[in-house]
């Protein structure tokens, strides 16, 4: 170990910062005396900066921030520098410290100060208080693949728990704002309130939200594009066999996200509309029935929502389409939902008896046989009806 002294003048200050370049370049490993010598030289150069430099010097996740944005850099751009994309998210998150060998790629690479980039990052108070973080339903969280990157154990994960989540739930902009005691004033929920866990509800947006993020969509969402009309025409795709895979192709050339996610425990969703980051509209379903009929009505009554209720004003529609008594919202989606996939003008349905009738109908209103089986089965409240045809799965789909 070189010779080491107190820091006190200007001189004695550089002197102390060359060595330490000089040192951090070594890459040295954990306990070795060169190592040692770094944490000390580090330690007496922030206590001599502290009264030489009131003024303090940047915290260093800020500087790194600074730096990106003047540079128009963007966080896959910084992964040469932290090794991996979780590393960049978790160092800029504050749930990471910088390691010496990120602050020896750092500091020449995008220009920040060594000195900077050693000081401990100001401790943001990210973790909030009034959150029930043993809520969270984390086993099937992990079982779903919601924490990336991480491969432990459950044990490990509960270890860790407060960490890995505060990390997921920041992972998509405004994610906390998701959380049970701000429901009511960003959803608009329908549901049959039992027994809700709210904060599964509140991971299972975040997921959405990710996998938006994610999506690279080929066009930006016109306001007005979703009317009945566009309804009606989208309906006609599912007289294909592949009719699920061209719906997600045509929303997603008019700018809208169809998400597939299934629902977590003691959520009871069916289905979800929201407005990306971007901008563009979210259609998710649960596909928490494996029916194709109900894949048709869950994807119009979403849209229908789009089509209108969503002004900028709700956040969110969540809902469970076996909740009785839906308000007039609902009530309204429901009906544009029905008219766009069996117009009442054009139906008979009353009349349909038998297997043959449901095909006859079916292809005059050029649709999938299993919406108006579904439709029958729903207004006559008998799901025996028809025996076992027109029961088409959807989940093999996605």
């Amino acid at each position: 170990m070189g010779h080491i002294k107190l820091i006190k003048s200007t001189q004695d200050h550089e002197q102390a910062l060359a060595r330490l370049m000089l040192l951090m370049d070594l890459d040295s490993a954990p306990d070795t005396a060169e190592n040692d010598e770094l944490d000390l030289l580090a330690f007496l150069i922030e206590k001599y900066e502290e009264e030489a430099f009131p003024i303090e010097s940047p915290d260093p996740i800020e500087a790194i921030k600074f730096r990106m944005e003047q540079q128009g850099l963007i966080k896959k751009d910084l992964v040469p520098y932290f090794g991996s994309a979780s590393k960049v998210t978790e160092v800029l998150n504050g749930t990471r410290s910088l390691s010496l060998k990120m602050i020896r790629k750092l500091s020449p690479g995008l220009g920040i100060s060594a000195d900077v980039l050693i000081k401990e990052p100001c401790q943001k108070d990210t973790i909030s208080k009034d959150v029930d973080w043993d809520a969270f339903p984390i086993s099937e969280m992990r079982t779903r693949g919601y924490f990336e990157g991480f491969n432990g154990s459950i044990k490990e994960l509960k270890e860790y728990s407060i960490e890995k989540l505060n990390l997921f739930l920041t992972s998509v902009p405004n994610g906390f704002s998701l959380k049970p005691a701000l429901l009511r004033t960003t959803a608009h929920l329908r549901s049959n309130d039992k027994e809700t866990n709210s904060y599964a509800l509140w991971a299972w947006q975040v997921r959405i939200l990710q996998k938006a993020q994610e999506e690279l969509l080929p066009a930006k969402y016109v306001k007005g594009t979703v009317d009945a009309n566009w309804m009606k025409t989208l309906a006609q795709l599912s007289w294909s066999d592949q009719g699920p895979k061209l719906a997600k192709e045509f929303l997603n050339r008019h700018g809208i996200h169809l998400i597939i996610e299934a629902h977590l425990p003691k959520t009871y969703l069916d289905g979800a509309v929201c407005i990306s980051a971007s901008g563009n509209p979210v259609v998710a379903l649960t596909l928490r029935y494996d029916k194709l009929d109900n894949f048709w009505f869950s994807l119009m009554h979403e849209l229908a929502h789009i089509a209108l209720h969503v002004d900028g004003n709700e956040t969110w529609f969540l809902d469970n389409l076996d909740a009785e008594g839906a308000d007039e919202i609902e009530q309204e989606a429901d009906a544009l939902a029905q008219e766009s996939l069996i117009p009442s003008g054009s139906s008979s349905l009353p009349e349909v008896k038998d297997v043959d009738c449901v095909q006859k109908l079916a292809s005059k209103l050029h649709i999938s046989p299993c919406i108006v089986a579904g439709r029958i089965r729903y207004e006559r409240n008998d799901h025996s009806t028809f025996g076992k045809a027109f029961r088409d799965k959807v989940r093999s789909h996605f």
